[in-house]
């Protein structure tokens, strides 16, 4: 009633498809993950409602593959992994060197590392890896833009491997280098899962993350 100057029926259309943006509440966002075939419990909502309130910052309008992108994010969770960004600052541009100052909490104590490389991606990749020492190797890295616009999210897939043990990463933001970021630690806290499931006299307990996919 505020925004429509008219019903959609007038015009032929069986119900309302008005973009959410910074302006739209909580209802208004289960409301449309229910038309998209989502339902959120309350607590789930409020997560995923606070991740939809910072893109909503960023983005004049949020579109559905947009939120889909949001719902794969928390998904995911962060509770239990052991590595996680805390920040993140790059510097690139036609004069190098490219540079990356990062910050990373493993298992609750606060690192950094101010690496440079051959672009801001490198750069931010081989900080991880300075903070977190791993054999790992990098296997796939693979960038696609959820929506159009110069302020359309990006979604960043990586795969890494180590030993003949693959995991995969994805994250989404509209700082291409953070989703990178937040892509190669979710693949990295994936593999060290893989890895203390192999690990000599290990407990065997099912541990489950839910795919991207």
């Amino acid at each position: 009633e505020t925004f429509e100057i008219m019903r959609p029926a007038d015009v032929g259309l069986s119900g309302t498809s008005l973009p959410l943006g910074k302006h739209s509440g909580r209802a208004a966002l289960r409301a449309k993950l229910e038309e998209l075939g989502f339902e959120l419990a309350d607590n789930q909502l409020k997560d995923v409602f606070v991740r939809f309130k910072e893109l909503a910052d960023r983005k004049k309008e949020v579109f559905d593959d947009d939120l889909i992108a949001l719902l794969r994010d928390a998904a995911g969770g962060e509770q239990n992994d052991h590595v996680k960004l805390k920040s993140l600052k790059v510097v690139c541009g036609t004069e190098g060197p490219q540079q990356a100052v990062m910050v990373l909490d493993v298992d609750g104590v606060e690192k950094s590392a101010d690496v440079t490389g051959d672009g801001p991606v490198d750069a931010t990749f081989k900080a991880i890896k300075e903070i977190f020492p791993m054999s790992s190797r990098l296997q796939l890295y693979q960038v696609h833009a959820v929506t159009e616009g110069t302020d359309a999210q990006a979604t960043v897939s990586v795969r890494l491997e180590e030993d003949g043990k693959i995991a995969t990463g994805q994250s989404s933001d509209t700082d291409t280098v953070v989703a990178s970021a937040k892509a190669y630690i979710n693949a990295l806290n994936r593999l060290l899962v893989r890895r203390e499931k192999s690990a000599p006299g290990a407990d065997v307990k099912e541990v489950k993350y839910t795919d991207a996919s």
